[in-house]
């Protein structure tokens, strides 16, 4: 069925590995293994019409060449029995024993053969976000160093970034070549960086145009002033430069952006982060991302703690409708995740925890209030937004 707008939930597949050697298996420790019929029913139950999902990648790439479908064919097969659209999730913040974290320049190779593969055993998925959040995953791993290569150097940060870009820009053409009519949806965290104070411009400057280099990369835009002499001065070659210059498949792609409060920092002129009280919200930074890329955009994942859910749910939805009546094409919705996140998954990143209240349902799959208005939501706005009384529904909304 082709929908003009996705209803999506995430099940969050992220599999990082923490300074400490540790890896965070998100689907292990909300029990998704063991559950993964229910959830699904449960998610279908709610009404999503999409799932951003996909086996981790860590258990099925097993060795160069080899995979290990086990854990994934029966659930893939399930979903499309269901009728729900698989926003196919490959790599998701993690890497496999085998290769030697992000500096590894076999990774972007080995990995395109994985995405070839992926798209060649489930022919029926259309929509594929090949490397989730590139700069999260390349500055938590080299910037901070509390994720992978658990680095903190400019030079780490970079093979890092060209490692996923090239990653990803050779998933895209492997995926293209075996089914001419997907979907990129290309997922990054909606960040802004804010000076805390004039003295802070500079720093908070830097860290803005790093948040948009791999975009920049893959998305064939020139990157912001210094951010070329960052690369050449870190390795990264002429040849590699020209590749990502080269837009591929431009009328294939949609910006998936997910949007926490988290997302807005506040740069002291340290350069030390914090997070920023007065940020800009989803609505100006993605009709920046807009404006900027020129692609469609999918909100592609939002969460509060349980209390205060509903109420941020209500106001990101305000937000896409705005969007949408500006101009800017918003074709998707998501809520990341459907279940809580357990305690011991609460803070991946090595920082304080987050809430783990966040999921439409809790770990014993039970709806939380959020969740009720999520189905809510989409049983007033999906048929809406697939007829032709659109505009005139979103005015008076």
């Amino acid at each position: 069925m082709t929908r003009s707008f996705l209803f999506a939930a995430a099940i969050d597949n992220g599999c990082p590995v923490l300074s400490d050697g540790q890896r965070v298996d998100q689907m292990d420790l909300s029990g998704h293994y063991a559950r993964w019929e229910e959830d699904f029913a449960l998610a279908r139950g709610l009404g999503v019409t999409a799932l951003r999902y996909g086996p981790a990648y860590h258990r099925v790439h097993v060795a160069p060449g080899e995979y290990d479908w086990d854990t994934s064919d029966e659930p893939m097969r399930r979903l499309h029995a269901l009728g729900v659209d698989v926003i196919a999730d490959l790599c998701h913040h993690g890497l496999p024993p085998w290769l030697s974290g992000l500096q590894d320049p076999a990774f972007p190779v080995l990995f395109a053969e994985y995405a070839r593969a992926f798209a060649r055993r489930y022919p029926w998925v259309r929509y594929f976000s090949p490397v989730h959040e590139l700069f999260v995953t390349a500055r938590r791993s080299t910037l901070e160093g509390r994720w992978n290569d658990g680095q903190a150097t400019d030079a780490a940060f970079v093979q890092a970034v060209r490692n996923l870009c090239m990653a990803h820009e050779l998933a895209v053409e492997a995926i293209l070549e075996e089914r001419s009519d997907a979907t990129i949806v290309q997922g990054e965290a909606a960040e802004h960086f804010h000076a805390a104070g004039v003295g802070a411009k500079r720093a908070a400057e830097r860290w803005n145009a790093l948040r948009l280099l791999p975009l920049d990369l893959t998305l064939g835009h020139e990157p912001a002033p210094g951010m070329a002499r960052l690369l050449s001065d870190h390795g990264v070659s002429a040849g590699d430069l020209a590749f990502f210059r080269s837009r591929r498949a431009a009328d294939s792609r949609w910006l998936g952006l997910t949007y926490r409060p988290a997302h807005e920092h506040r740069v002291a002129s340290s350069g030390r982060l914090t997070m920023s009280r007065r940020g800009l919200g989803f609505r100006r930074i993605a009709a920046e991302y807009h404006q900027r890329y020129r692609l469609p955009i999918v909100h592609f994942g939002t969460s509060r703690e349980s209390r205060f859910a509903a109420t941020w749910l209500r106001g990101q939805w305000e937000d896409v409708l705005a969007l949408r009546r500006a101009g800017v094409p918003v074709l998707g919705f998501t809520w990341d995740a459907l279940t809580d996140r357990s305690p011991a998954a609460a803070a991946p990143s090595g920082g304080p925890a987050e809430p783990h209240s966040i999921g439409l349902l809790d770990l014993d799959r039970r709806p939380r209030s959020v969740g009720d208005a999520y189905r809510d939501l989409i049983a007033r706005w999906g048929r809406v937004l697939d007829g032709p009384d659109e505009m005139q529904a979103e005015a008076t909304a």
